[in-house]
């Protein structure tokens, strides 16, 4: 007998369907399963056995053959052990053909049913094949956050079969997570006027931003704050967040906050952009997807994993290759890097002198490629905090400063796209025919220039808007 049941695999941060193709025949027992999984795929042939025991259902004593279509599509993880358990039973005839649904989740040997990290894809696909889904009870009401989709919890098999079986359930409400990512205020950064109101331009117009300056002056505080003057995520985009970080073995349910994140100078070329043996695994650039991916110390990077940013960074997305398979995962982020000017930390400071050797400086900045500098879109010198408050003075916060950004952000989107005044276009081609700045150097300023002019609710590009973006894109 034959059995086909619907499940769910990530590729790219996406919802792929699978199907779980089981046969049962008539020869003694032997239990196959092909389909190009993972060493946990394989193993689902021992914990399906024994979650069926635990049912009080005896395992069918003939050949069980399981395939998961598309056989050529790579397979990770334990979510398969619930579909690959509804078949052998549909297939054996313990049970009638269930009705069409999407079922994933992970079996312990009694039988009980364990999330895993294909939920909230199941939910997705849910939506779209407009079909129900049967995940793990825990993650059930936030998996059904999924705009259209009709999200069954079950705790364990032996409730799946009944639910199948009866259709006498009323599907589980959805429950938007509390946010459980905490932004830090932008009120506690005391001083650097120039590079707040970097940070408010780089939020407002999606520019990378590179901060340099002597240890102290509270680059890394900066860079955490982003997140908190970023237009919150829609629900379809935190849900495509929280695909994409599923993808990577990571949980995190679909929140408004933009994700953060911030590796160690150390990762990996694969760490950062994704990659690994086996089936690829989504990098840092695409965890930070719609978010910030910070570097901090950036010239403590290896050059070569620096210069691999430059393909996402100019089109949103990252090719892994791997012998037969191609997968895409999305990486539209902002950049922010943040680093010393030299070794020592004190190159043009004004209070303790630099001791490293002009060669030595040079040699340090020269870790950074020019192109990768050319699309910085704001070089930020954070100087030395002279005098602390210590609360007394509290600078504006991360909500008034998001207010200013979304209005920037509503204003450009229902401007005419940008026009730039006679006065300011000349200055900005005579900078290009100079040298000052490359053709894509040049195209970045009036991009900086319109989020300044957005940021001040005017239509037209003036010379005051250039000359802040000028200013603000400076020179490491």
């Amino acid at each position: 007998m034959y059995a086909a049941i619907t499940s769910v695999t990530l590729v790219g941060g996406e919802a792929r369907p699978v199907e779980v193709q089981v046969h049962v025949g008539r020869q003694q027992e032997v239990f196959r399963l092909s389909g190009l999984g993972d060493t946990a795929v394989r193993e689902a042939k021992d914990r399906v056995r024994a979650a069926i025991a635990s049912t009080g259902i005896q395992f069918p004593n003939r050949t069980v053959t399981v395939n998961l279509a598309p056989a050529d599509l790579p397979k990770a993880g334990t979510d398969f052990d619930l579909p690959i358990a509804i078949g052998v039973l549909a297939a054996s005839g313990e049970i009638p053909g269930p009705r069409p649904a999407v079922s994933v989740g992970e079996l312990a040997l009694d039988g009980s049913v364990r999330a895993g990290y294909s939920s909230l894809g199941a939910a997705v696909l849910s939506a779209r094949r407009r079909i129900p889904c049967l995940v793990a009870s825990d993650v059930a009401p936030r998996a059904a956050v999924v705009p259209g989709s009709v999200v069954y919890g079950v705790a364990s098999l032996a409730e799946a079969v009944d639910l199948l079986r009866y259709d006498d359930r009323a599907p589980v409400r959805a429950e938007p997570p509390a946010s459980q990512t905490t932004v830090p205020d932008l009120a506690d950064v005391e001083g650097q006027p120039l590079a707040r109101r970097a940070l408010e331009v780089a939020a407002a117009g999606g520019h990378h931003l590179l901060l340099y300056g002597p240890p102290g002056g509270g680059k890394t505080m900066l860079a955490r704050r982003l997140p908190g003057i970023l237009p919150p995520l829609g629900d379809e985009e935190a849900v495509e967040v929280a695909l994409i970080h599923s993808a990577a073995g990571l949980r995190r349910d679909p929140e408004p906050v933009r994700p953060f994140r911030s590796p160690h100078h150390t990762a990996s070329r694969a760490a950062l952009v994704g990659g690994g043996s086996g089936v690829p695994v989504p990098g840092e650039v695409s965890l930070a997807h719609r978010g910030v991916l910070f570097l901090d110390e950036l010239a403590e990077f290896p050059r070569a994993n620096l210069d691999s940013l430059r393909q996402p960074l100019e089109d949103g997305y990252v090719t892994v290759a791997r012998r037969g398979s191609t997968v895409r995962f999305p990486s539209r982020f902002h950049l922010v890097a943040a680093t010393n000017p030299c070794p020592c930390g004190y190159d043009g400071d004004h209070r303790r002198p630099c001791v490293c050797r002009p060669s030595v400086v040079a040699r340090f900045r020269q870790r950074v490629s020019g192109p990768l500098l050319d699309r910085m879109d704001l070089v930020v010198k954070v100087g030395r905090v002279e005098k602390l408050s210590l609360g007394e003075l509290v600078g504006e916060s991360s909500t008034t400063v998001a207010a200013r950004v979304m209005e920037a952000v509503r204003f450009g989107a229902e401007s005419d796209g940008g026009r730039i005044g006679g006065e300011a276009r000349r200055v900005l081609l005579d900078a290009l025919d100079k040298g000052l700045v490359t053709a894509r150097g040049a195209v970045r300023l009036a991009g900086l220039a319109r989020t300044i002019a957005n940021l001040a609710r005017v239509e037209r590009i003036g010379e005051e808007h250039l000359a802040e973006a000028m200013a603000l894109r400076g020179v490491w």
